[in-house]
């Protein structure tokens, strides 16, 4: 008997020190990549600063809206607006990939999006609610697959999003760049705002994949147009900004990511 004890709580201890290694080794491996998605999922999850900045964001979006219904339109007037990070918080998933240290896949990702229970940013409704009560159409130009269709549009008739039907949401075809599917619009509407948390989802000046500083330089050259016809939300845990610092190597190793990232950074 006492030498069952002893050989059990042997077979306990190797246990314990097995799964305290693992977590040590997961700790070691990702420690900015994904434990980095850790910190920027709380922030957007618990933060009111960013709620805050969301509601900011919107209210500009309905102040300029309003200042252009004062204008007459030989066209009806239409929004563009992104889904991920724009109308809908993903960071749930977020969460659930890095406390099982992984990252972002394609698989994962559908298998999220496909359930429709995202939650959305405050002022998004409210904000796309008037919009169509005003008779301004909303287009929702996003980069989910043609998989995704079915799940997307369960989330955005979940919560009661206008417009939520096959003609108002373009989604991903044979491009990354949305500029195809934003001059579609264009033929029957009058572009009045753009909403996005990626630079891309406005111009293409904002496409073929710019390092970070050009990026920067870009956003410099143009100003002005941010805050009157291009809206920014806030999204620190993914975008271009990311690929621009893996030099958009999306299969780097988390190590390779990790790297990187501090290469990017300053100090003093």
């Amino acid at each position: 008997m006492k030498k069952i004890v002893i050989i059990s709580m042997m077979l306990l201890t190797f246990s314990c020190k097995t799964q305290q290694n693992v977590t040590s080794a997961t700790i070691q491996i990702y420690p900015t990549v994904v434990n980095g998605k850790i910190f920027t999922s709380v922030y957007q999850q618990r933060a009111a600063e960013y709620k805050a900045l969301c509601l900011q964001a919107y209210n500009i979006a309905k102040s300029k809206l309003d200042e252009s219904l004062k204008q007459q339109s030989l066209k009806p007037r239409a929004v563009i607006t992104d889904l991920d990070e724009t109308v809908f918080d993903n960071s749930p998933y977020a969460v659930k990939r890095a406390l099982a240290g992984k990252d972002y896949d394609q698989t994962s990702w559908q298998e999220w999006t496909a359930l429709g229970i995202a939650d959305t940013l405050a002022g998004s409704y409210s904000f796309f609610k008037f919009a169509a009560a005003q008779n301004v159409e909303v287009f929702y130009i996003t980069n989910r697959l043609e998989a995704e269709r079915e799940g997307t549009m369960k989330n955005l008739q979940r919560y009661g999003f206008p417009y939520a039907d096959k003609d108002h949401l373009l989604l991903k075809g044979s491009t990354s760049s949305k500029e195809e599917r934003r001059q579609t619009v264009t033929v029957t509407h009058e572009i009045v705002l753009l909403l996005g948390d990626n630079l891309a989802d406005f111009s293409p000046l904002f496409d073929n994949k710019k390092a970070t500083d050009a990026r920067a330089a870009a956003v410099l050259q143009n100003a002005t147009i941010f805050g009157d016809k291009f809206i920014v939300l806030p999204n620190s845990n993914y975008g271009d900004w990311e690929g621009a610092i893996y030099n958009y190597k999306y299969n780097l190793s988390p190590l390779q990511k990790d790297s990187a990232i501090k290469s990017n950074l300053k100090g003093y």
